[in-house]
């Protein structure tokens, strides 16, 4: 036999018979792998032989079940001490392995929480995301970004609680706008003392932990002392505050319970799933958030939601109570382990009456209208794909799209983005930012080239994820340099296309242009096929941007004006004094700054650009 021969001689069938001789009874967890060795199915079981098993028998499974058997090549088991353990094992590898054929849960961002420090005399009060290791109170998690927001503003307009940073708060010399407004009482000037400011603080703590009534009694009382002493000014402002307090309470108040609940519910529609999770802490609705994991087959929504909990409460605070649509099939054991993890007894249930059932049912109903909306636009967005593919003739449906773009300020903080679409939408998992470094500053041809190397150099995976088409904003001049990388890496299946702006920059008149040699191309903005275009070129450019400015802040975080030549300590206190702070500098002009004594309009120029990318 020749050695061509034997590369492809057929490798043999898993012989499951002589596996399942072997096979433990106890429990623990099972992997399943194809011919490439890559892990394609996580599973746990309290007796792996009896679960095993059931994947090798005649009848009974499912047509997409049986698709995935027949790729098994070899199957890989821990044992655990306890089915417990083998759940968190499983949650754990589906969430690392990622495997084709489990249900998973595509958005894992971490929850934004309300941070309040408790290191200054005039604590701040901010939005904070990841690991919670400064000292202060953390308050949440809230759902989404936005809702702390919201929640924040609220706070400030009650409470009047600084928001700015401390670095900005220690350099003002007078008010901001946030006092003019009536969202701050200006303690960086002292027009508040330390222990009003701090009782402010408690209030909005009291707040946010659900005790509204408390925090109404105390300022009930601070009214009447202030009517009292004919302060009626004073009083006013209290019986204001206690107004807006009770109508806020009642829009958020939707509990007598004071405990942490989450309310989940699911719903499937034509193979696709949509779970709503609603949180509720203190008695507070702090609002909701739609997850949409990826099913392998057909699969009733108590299964999604067995499947879905443990992977989302792996590394989450768990409330004491969980309200489900569905009744789960692993109930009691999911309770256990989320249990464990959270050192609090959780209860998971499903049977509720009275103010519960309306929670599930207003949470059913948030679920059905997020998935008919997705659904629909998936449909819009598949059309355009569609549209695509016939106006650039390929022979397929492109079924992933990627763009890259640049941004930075004067050649500063020079970041790269890459960005992916397929037709069901942005596929946020597999965005990438890359921070630009080692090339002379603003060189956007030489911070595209450093980019697309980063990205497509040779992968240890044998499963590169290549793009169908990559688009590249810019001109021939960065399209070439994604030609060039193409080249060195000796990658030829992916079109690569150069979207470059039109004249005035105006969307609609943009101009493609074409790795493979044929013609430039103009298309309306009628073209659903540029509409995608567009959609997937500014997405990486809100993405680029988004990552340029949170690098500047990181590196001006001591002091924004350090570093700019021409600027002294003598300078810097000048501008600080006269547009009182830093946030008024950022708000001037260049006109305004070069009025400054001692500051040209080029240096005007300089201390403006440090603020203001050119985007």
């Amino acid at each position: 036999m020749t050695p061509a021969e034997e590369s492809t001689e057929t490798k043999p069938a898993f012989d499951s018979a002589a596996f399942l001789k072997n096979v433990t009874s106890k429990p623990g967890v099972y992997r399943m792998l194809d011919e490439k060795e890559q892990v394609i199915y996580v599973g746990k079981a309290k007796n792996l032989k009896n679960r095993l098993s059931s994947y090798f028998r005649q009848t009974g499974l499912s047509p997409k079940t049986s698709v995935m058997v027949s790729k098994i090549n070899d199957i890989s088991i821990t044992i655990t001490h306890t089915e417990g353990e083998a759940l968190l094992l499983e949650s754990n590898l589906i969430k690392e392995l990622r495997p084709r054929y489990n249900i998973l849960m595509r958005d894992d961002k971490s929850y934004p929480y309300i941070f309040i420090s408790d290191r200054s005399a005039y604590p701040r009060i901010a939005m904070h995301r990841g690991a919670r290791k400064k000292k202060g109170l953390y308050l949440g998690p809230y759902p989404n970004a936005h809702a702390v927001r919201e929640s924040i503003n609220l706070l400030q307009k009650m409470f009047l609680i600084r928001q700015c940073e401390d670095t900005t708060f220690a350099n003002r010399s007078r008010p901001c706008l946030q006092y003019q407004i009536k969202r701050c009482t200006a303690p960086c000037v002292g027009y508040i003392s330390e222990k009003a400011y701090r009782k402010d603080i408690d209030h909005a703590i009291l707040f946010l932990q659900g005790k509204s009534e408390q925090v109404i009694t105390e300022l009930v009382k601070d009214m009447e002392k202030a009517a009292d002493k004919h302060h009626f000014e004073k009083a006013a402002l209290y019986r204001d505050q206690i107004s807006n307090l009770r109508k806020v309470t009642e829009q958020q108040h939707i509990s007598a319970d004071r405990g942490d609940i989450d309310v989940i519910a699911c719903s499937t529609q034509v193979g696709q799933a949509c779970v709503q999770v609603f949180y509720v802490r203190n008695g507070l609705n702090l609002g909701n958030r739609s997850f949409y994991p990826s099913l392998p087959e057909e699969m009733n929504t108590g299964q999604i939601l067995t499947a879905f909990i443990p992977q989302f409460y792996l590394k989450r605070d768990v409330p004491g109570e969980i309200i489900v649509s569905d009744e789960l099939e692993d109930r009691k054991l999911i309770e256990q382990v989320l249990s464990e993890q959270s050192k609090h007894r959780v209860k998971l249930t499903s049977k509720v009456r009275g103010e519960r059932a309306k929670w599930i049912e207003m949470a059913l109903s948030n679920a059905n209208n997020s998935l008919k909306t997705k659904l629909i636009s998936r449909s819009g967005l598949l059309s355009r794909f569609e549209a695509l593919q016939e106006v650039l003739q390929l022979d397929e449906i492109p079924v992933r799209l990627e763009c890259f773009d640049i941004s930075h300020t004067q050649g500063e903080s020079t970041v790269a983005s890459c960005v992916v679409f397929t037709p069901e939408g942005a596929f946020k998992t597999d965005y990438r930012r890359y921070n630009i470094t080692g090339i002379t500053g603003g060189d956007d041809y030489a911070a595209m080239k450093q980019a697309l190397q980063r990205r497509f150099r040779p992968s240890k995976s044998k499963d590169q994820k290549l793009p169908d088409i990559l688009f590249i904003d810019g001109g021939k001049g960065q399209l070439k340099q994604a030609i060039e990388v193409f080249e060195q890496l000796e990658i030829e299946s992916v079109l690569l296309v150069g979207v470059a702006k039109g004249e005035g920059r105006k969307a609609g008149l943009e101009k493609l242009i074409f790795s493979d040699g044929r013609p430039d191309l103009y298309l309306t903005i009628e073209s659903a096929a540029l509409n995608l275009i567009l959609q997937v070129r500014d997405e990486a450019h809100r993405f680029a941007i988004s990552g340029h400015r949170a690098q500047r802040a990181r590196k001006r975080r001591t002091s924004p004006l350090e570093g700019i030549s021409g600027l002294g300590p003598k300078r810097r206190q000048t501008l600080l004094k006269h547009f009182g702070g830093i946030q008024g500098i950022t708000q001037a002009g260049i006109e305004d700054i070069a009025k400054i004594p001692g500051i040209s309009k080029k240096l005007a120029r300089e201390i403006y650009g440090q603020f203001h990318a050119t985007d």
